[in-house]
């Protein structure tokens, strides 16, 4: 008597991206919802002003906005392409992934990088000098 009770299931394609590697993803998510659609002057419409009551306008129900609402509620807060994934190398930007396992760059302290580019020059044994013809 207060409005019509709308309950159903829905699939819904979604896309995106995973959080840690940037890999498209694609999933359905299967969801089931439940809302009831208020009169015109029932009193579910009047004595809930501040929540937010689904009205019936006319002959008809939109059901999109409900729909809606509940997809973005069922969606992840970080989607991943799979649970292991590893996500991206911080210096090459490369997926860890598709990356060998002892996928590693060389780091120079930047106080010691001054010294480093004075040894290679050399042997980079200090004191091991070409001796001096004279």
């Amino acid at each position: 008597m207060e409005g019509v009770l709308v309950s159903g299931e829905a699939d819904v394609p979604v896309a995106g991206s995973c959080a840690r590697c940037l890999e498209p993803v694609e999933d359905t998510l299967e969801l089931d919802f439940q809302e009831l659609f208020a009169y015109s002057g029932s009193t579910t419409e009047a004595t809930s002003e501040e929540d937010e009551v689904r009205r019936i306008e006319g002959d008809f129900l939109d059901l999109e906005p409900m729909v809606r609402d509940a997809v973005v509620l069922a969606l992840p807060l970080s989607p991943v392409c799979t649970d292991d994934c590893r996500g991206l190398c911080v210096d090459c930007g490369r997926r860890l992934d598709d990356l060998p396992p002892d996928h590693t760059h060389e780091v120079i302290d930047p106080r010691w990088a001054g010294l480093a580019g004075r040894f290679e020059s050399s042997s980079g044994i200090p004191g091991d000098a070409e001796p001096e013809e004279n």
